[in-house]
C-alpha cells in the first residue's frame, strides 16, 4: 500500500513536472501550442500539418487568435508570422537580420560560418557588399548584354535538343522523343548563366552533364530539409545514428556535388591567375584574397569564396527551375492561358526571332504568368530562417534576443484580402489597360529589405527568357494525351517543388 503511495506520488510529480514545462514560455510571448518532452511543440506541429507546415502555422494563428505564433523547439524559442504587414515589417527591421546557427548551414560549410545565406553581422555585410559591387560588372543585378546572349546560347541548344533529339549519352536521360523530363531539362540557362557571370565563360553542350548534376544535387539538398528536418538542428547526433532518415545524408550529398563542381573551377581560376588584369569575379576575389592574406582578421578566404559561388548557385539550380516545371504544370491545367501566351508572343515577336528582354515591356501577359506562378506556389513558403539579434517586440509581444523568426508568406501570397481569389491561377489579376501594374504585385518571392534575395534581377530576367523562348517553340501537353484535371501534390523542402514528371513538347510550325 505504502509502495503504491508512494509511485503514485512520482507519478503525479512526473506528470506536474512536464505539465509546467509544456506551459513555460517567456514573459508575454507570442501564444502558440505546448512544449511536449524532447522537442517541444515539435509533435504537434507536425499533427497539424505534416508536408504542409504553412497551412499548419495558419491553423495554429486562427486557433489562438494571433498574428504571431509562438512556441519552442526544446528550449529553443520560435516565432512564425502569419500577416502580410508584420512580415514587411520583420524584413525592414535591422534586429531581425540575424541568422540562426543551424547544422543545415554547418554542413555545407565545412562546419564553420561561412556564405551569404546563414550569416550574418559583419562578415554577412562585408561579404554581400564586396559580391554584390563586383558581381554586378558582370550581369548580376542588372542587364548585362552578354549574359542575356550567354542564357539566350543555351535556349537554343535546349529547344535543338528538344527538336532533333539527344547528341550527347547525359541527353538521353531527359529527352525521348518529344518528351522532355521537368524540372532538370529546364537547368542549364540557368547554371550556366551564374557560371558565366562568376567565371566569364559556359560550359558546352557536350559538358551539360556536370550541370545536371549540379542541378540534381541542388534538389536533393533543397528537398532533403523538409518537415521532419526539425530534428537533425536539434539532435545533432542523428547525423551518425541514421544519416539516411533524418535527412543528413541527401543534404551532405546534394551539397557536395556543387562543392565539388565549383572546387574544380576555383583552382583552375587560380592556377592561372595573373596579377596583371581580372578576367571575371573569381579573379576579383583571389586578388583580395591576396591583398588582406597580411591582416590578423579577414573575412576573405578561399573556403568563403567556395561558399559565395555555392549559395549564388543552389537558386540557380534549383528553386528557378521548379518554379518554371510549376508554371509548365499550369499550362498543362490552363489550355486558355497557354494560348494567350503564344498569341502575345506571337503578335510581338513572330517566330523570326527569339524573344528579348527588351520584348519584356511588351508582353505583360507572359510576365504575368512568371509572376502569378510565384505567388501561388510559394517558392521558399516559410523563408530562411531569421534570428532576432536582440530582445525586441513584435506586434505587442516581447521577443527575446535568439529567437527563431520564421515568415510564412503563404499568408501573404493567399490572402483574399490582397487577392481575392488567391486559389485560382490569373495572370490577368497583375495587368490593368493592357500593361503590367507592378503596383499590384504585392507578393514578395524574393523577400525584402537587407536581406533580399541578391539574385533576384537575374532570376527575373532569366526566367523570362526561359519561358518565353520555350513557349515561342513549343505547345506543352501532357505525356499521355489526358487532361491535367488537378495540381499535383506539391513536395515541402526548403523551397516548395513537384515530383520529377515527362511532358510533351510539339513544336510549334
Amino acid at each position: 500500500m505504502i509502495g503504491t503511495t508512494i509511485l503514485a506520488i512520482i507519478l503525479l510529480g512526473v506528470i506536474y513536472h512536464f505539465y509546467k514545462k509544456a506551459y513555460k514560455r517567456h514573459e508575454n510571448f507570442p501564444p502558440g501550442p505546448p512544449s511536449l518532452p524532447v522537442y517541444g511543440a515539435y509533435w504537434l506541429i507536425l499533427l497539424k500539418g505534416l508536408n504542409n507546415l504553412p497551412f499548419a502555422f495558419i491553423k495554429f494563428a486562427k486557433e489562438y487568435k494571433t498574428k504571431v505564433v509562438g512556441f519552442y523547439l526544446s528550449n529553443m524559442p520560435v516565432v512564425v508570422v502569419n500577416d502580410p504587414a508584420l512580415i514587411k515589417e520583420v524584413l525592414n527591421r535591422e534586429e531581425f537580420d540575424g541568422r540562426m546557427d543551424l547544422i543545415l548551414g554547418r554542413l555545407r560549410s565545412f562546419w564553420k560560418k561561412l556564405g551569404i545565406f546563414f550569416t550574418d553581422g559583419y562578415f554577412w555585410h562585408v561579404q554581400r557588399r564586396f559580391t554584390l559591387r563586383y558581381m554586378r560588372d558582370y550581369g548580376f543585378g542588372r542587364r548585362e548584354e552578354s549574359l542575356e546572349s550567354a542564357v539566350a546560347h543555351e535556349i537554343k541548344e535546349m529547344i535543338d535538343m528538344s527538336v532533333n533529339g539527344p547528341k550527347y549519352p547525359a541527353e538521353k536521360e531527359l529527352v525521348k522523343g518529344n518528351l522532355i523530363y521537368l524540372p532538370h531539362f529546364l537547368a542549364v540557362p540557368f547554371i550556366n548563366g551564374v557560371i558565366h557571370i562568376v567565371t566569364g565563360s559556359t560550359f558546352p553542350r557536350s559538358e551539360y552533364h556536370a550541370l545536371w548534376k549540379v542541378a540534381r544535387g541542388a534538389l536533393l539538398f533543397q528537398r532533403s530539409s523538409n518537415d521532419l528536418g526539425a530534428a537533425l538542428s536539434l539532435t545533432p547526433c542523428l547525423k551518425d545514428i541514421m544519416p539516411k532518415f533524418s535527412g543528413y545524408k541527401d543534404l551532405r550529398d546534394g551539397n557536395q556535388a556543387i562543392l565539388d563542381f565549383f572546387t574544380k573551377l576555383i583552382n583552375e581560376a587560380a592556377a592561372t591567375y595573373n596579377e596583371g588584369y581580372d578576367r571575371h569575379f573569381l579573379d576579383k576575389y583571389i586578388r583580395k584574397i591576396n591583398e588582406e592574406k597580411k591582416l590578423q582578421k579577414t573575412t576573405f578566404s578561399e573556403d568563403q569564396l567556395l561558399l559565395l559561388c555555392t549559395d549564388y548557385m543552389f537558386p540557380a539550380a534549383s528553386a528557378v527551375q521548379a518554379a518554371l516545371t510549376m508554371l509548365m504544370e499550369r499550362m498543362l491545367l490552363n489550355p486558355a492561358v497557354q494560348d494567350k501566351v503564344h498569341e502575345e508572343i506571337d503578335r510581338v515577336v513572330g517566330r523570326d526571332r527569339m524573344p528579348t528582354l527588351d520584348d519584356r515591356k511588351n508582353m505583360p501577359y507572359t510576365e504575368a504568368c512568371i509572376r502569378e506562378t510565384l505567388r501561388i506556389d510559394t517558392i521558399v513558403p516559410l523563408g530562411v530562417s531569421h534570428r532576432a539579434t536582440s530582445d525586441t517586440k513584435l506586434d505587442g509581444y516581447d521577443i527575446p534576443e535568439d529567437t527563431m523568426i520564421n515568415l510564412n508568406f503563404v499568408t501573404l501570397h493567399m490572402s483574399k484580402e490582397i487577392w481575392g481569389d488567391p486559389e485560382n491561377f490569373r495572370p490577368e489579376r497583375f495587368i490593368e489597360d493592357g500593361q503590367l501594374q507592378l503596383s499590384k504585385d504585392k507578393t514578395l518571392p524574393f523577400g525584402a529589405g537587407r536581406r533580399l534575395c541578391a539574385g533576384e534581377t537575374f532570376a527575373r530576367q532569366s526566367m523570362f527568357q526561359v519561358f518565353s523562348g520555350f513557349m515561342q517553340a513549343f505547345k506543352v501537353s501532357t505525356a499521355d494525351g489526358q487532361p491535367l484535371k488537378q495540381p499535383v501534390q506539391r513536395l515541402q523542402g526548403i523551397i516548395t517543388s513537384i515530383p520529377d514528371f515527362w511532358v510533351c513538347v510539339t513544336p510549334r510550325v
